[in-house]
């Protein structure tokens, strides 16, 4: 059973439908791209996903249950975590107290201190600016923060919205390669939200590409980018 099952969903904005009769799913230790460009519906599943844009239509499954009506909260406590498109972080707070603020829900300081190690070791960067305030830092720096704030949460699945968005190339590939060691070292999932088709389909374990809120491909990451509508569509050959 898929540890995340998305099932027919839509999702309007009063008389906009973002996202139209959609399907995916993410098994335990994938990442699973969501490809498209700007305003495609990305952004909108993530959202349905983790309870912050209610679904009109579908059902959304987590771990084996149906939490498609369940509260934002709750599915964080479940084990969904977002690190949100625009990174969102409390800019006259410190690094260190934003990365905190995402273990609110942990109870256990053990988890908390060990996690918060974990992120500075995938981010040495971070760990140097830890007492910084979070908004002196790069958008690349931020984008480090971002992503340790969501995975203070515990989760077992992480969600990242745009996480390279706004940021110089070699910044990309150091949260590329952070992307795959979070993956293959703590054997969390991910799903991955990017308009940079070609670095997500690099990544994933299998991708999905939306036009117009619908699913219009599917398949393993390196079959997407050697398909000729993904590569004219996405990728610019």
């Amino acid at each position: 059973m898929p540890m995340l099952e998305v099932d027919a969903l839509t999702v309007r904005y009063g008389r906009l439908e973002a996202v139209r009769n959609a399907s995916f799913a993410v098994d335990a230790g994938q990442i699973v791209a969501l490809i498209g460009s700007n305003g495609a519906g990305k952004s909108s599943a993530l959202k349905a996903v983790i309870g912050l844009a209610r679904a009109a239509d579908g059902r959304i499954r987590f771990d084996g249950r149906d939490v498609t009506a369940m509260p934002a909260a709750s599915r964080v406590a479940a084990g969904v975590a977002l690190s949100p498109e625009g990174r969102r972080l409390f800019g006259r707070m410190s690094v260190q107290e934003n990365l905190l603020a995402g273990a609110h829900g942990v109870r256990s300081r053990a988890v908390r201190r060990r996690t918060l190690e974990e992120i500075y070791a995938l981010f040495p960067r971070v760990l140097e600016r830890r007492r910084q305030l979070a908004g002196s830092l790069s958008g690349g720096e931020q984008q480090m923060v971002a992503i340790g704030r969501a995975m203070m949460a515990n989760p077992k699945l992480l969600m990242l919205d745009e996480p390279s968005l706004g940021i110089a190339p070699k910044i990309v590939a150091e949260i590329a390669a952070a992307i795959e060691r979070i993956n293959r070292d703590k054997g969390l999932s991910i799903v991955l939200v990017e308009q940079n088709a070609r670095l997500a389909l690099r990544l994933a374990h299998q991708a999905y590409a939306l036009e117009h809120g619908e699913i219009v491909r599917s398949g393993r990451g390196g079959d997407l980018l050697a398909d000729p509508f993904v590569q004219k569509a996405y990728l610019g050959v």
